[in-house]
């Protein structure tokens, strides 16, 4: 065993424990308990997500005044046992409504001076306050370990992060990075030549085996690497989260920094959704602590590989309940086993986020990622581009020129738009140095003010 490798061990057999022990977390006895039920069969762990559906309604019912509310509207007797029809006539979950509530979305028995707040990135519109337990918020990391895992990536061993507006450590957060979790961060609001040197020349020194943050943080990370001579960033893995990654961007992720990547979908407000794992072959759904539907604009569930707003039941917040919320995304479900063995069913993948679609003058929708996707890969010399759609007849193109960007990618870029949103709009493209992130050091490529 290297002294890397021993190092690791020791943090993850000795040191890991005795900190969460001295902090009373029960993180790694679910921990342990999450790596088995994964492997449970699917019908087994479908028949585990109803019964505590099921039970945690009864429980919201009891009490929560807010969602009792909602349930008796809705006609729903939990006296009688549940079923799919039922709990369909609930009502969606919106932020509004949960910002209209206030402190009534929380259940009786629950003060918000003794609860831990979360707040969401707020990219789409104001940010939503997430109140919840310091348990359930170790169950929760708990479950990313697992699929942290599931990477390759064993506890203890160092950990490169591309993340936005890290929090700077007090000592004890140092101290724990140096003997419990090793950890790296490059700052996303700040990804420039001289910040990847920097990240890189630490990198050498402490050689995680795990890269992990934002996708397009990743991606032009990976652009400005693959300048350099030497490239000490060779992970064994790399994760994706927070934001679509677009298939040319894990391309280039991969040949450059040479690890397979896991793609990840998530939310502040229920945590994990969706992860990919060893086989690459959809994402595995998180219906151990959640129930997720996907539902057309009439709310019916649709088919499996047809796109579909993703709605979500957390199974573990009684604090502050989040009922069939819709969190703002689309996605596609799968009937398709994986190849793994593990039981939890799969999405195939994440479409959209309403935000993101742009809206045609006749009132049809299209998924502005895929046009991001269709542009950058079939036109020349675009570095990046952002869509903003101010109204139905109004569409900018942002584009960061790079070499080989002339005339003909003007046109043929006007022109592919034009065609698509039809001759009433008009396109403009404004040349732009670089799209900046979003305050919560996202980037948003598809920007829609249209409302329906």
């Amino acid at each position: 065993m290297s002294g890397r490798s021993l190092a690791a061990w020791l943090r993850r057999a000795c040191l890991e424990p005795l900190d969460l022990w001295r902090a009373g977390s029960t993180r790694l006895s679910y921990a342990r308990t999450l790596e088995q039920t994964q492997w449970l069969p699917h019908s087994e762990l479908l028949a585990r997500q109803w019964s505590k559906l099921t039970a945690h309604l009864q429980q919201v019912a009891a009490h929560n005044s807010f969602h009792r509310r909602r349930f008796e509207a809705a006609g729903l007797d939990l006296s009688q046992p549940l079923t799919p029809d039922g709990f369909s006539r609930l009502p969606l979950l919106t932020k509004a409504d949960i910002r209209g509530a206030g402190k009534d979305v929380l259940s009786q028995g629950y003060e918000a001076s003794s609860l831990m707040l979360f707040k969401t990135g707020g990219s789409t519109g104001k940010p939503l306050e997430i109140w919840m337990t310091e348990e359930l918020s170790e169950r929760r990391n708990a479950l990313a370990r697992r699929h942290d895992i599931w990477t390759g990536w064993q506890p203890g061993e160092p950990i490169g992060a591309l993340w936005g507006n890290p929090v700077a450590p007090d000592w004890k957060a140092r101290l724990r990075r140096l003997l419990v979790q090793p950890l790296l961060v490059l700052d996303t609001m700040n990804v420039s030549e001289a910040s990847a040197l920097e990240f890189a020349r630490a990198w050498r020194r402490l050689r995680p085996t795990l890269l992990f943050g934002h996708a397009h943080s990743l991606f032009l990370l990976a652009r400005l690497a693959d300048r350099w001579q030497d490239n000490p960033i060779q992970p064994r893995a790399v994760l994706s989260t927070s934001m679509m990654l677009m298939a040319h961007e894990r391309t280039v992720i991969e040949r450059v920094f040479r690890a397979p990547v896991f793609d990840r979908y998530g939310c502040e407000e229920v945590s994990l959704i969706g992860s990919e794992c060893e086989r690459h072959n959809g994402m595995h759904l998180n219906i151990e602590h959640l129930y997720i539907e996907f539902l057309d604009d009439s709310n019916r569930p649709v088919a499996p590989g047809t796109s579909g707003n993703i709605v979500v039941t957390d199974l573990e917040n009684l604090a502050m309940p989040l009922i069939r919320y819709r969190v703002e995304d689309q996605g596609e479900p799968s009937q398709r086993h994986c190849p793994c063995g593990r039981g939890l069913p799969l999405m195939e993948r994440v479409t959209g986020r309403v935000a993101d679609f742009l809206v045609r003058s006749d009132g049809s929708k299209v998924a502005g990622i895929s046009l991001i996707e269709n542009t950058l890969t079939r036109i020349h010399g675009i570095e990046q581009l952002q869509i903003v759609q101010a109204d139905r007849r109004t569409l900018a193109l942002r584009v960061v020129k790079g070499a080989g960007f002339g005339d003909s990618a003007t046109e043929e870029l006007v022109s592919y738009f034009q065609k698509l949103m039809g001759p009433q709009v008009t396109v403009t493209l404004e040349p732009v140095a670089s799209i900046s992130p979003e305050p919560n050091g996202k980037y948003r490529f598809c920007i829609s003010h249209v409302t329906d």
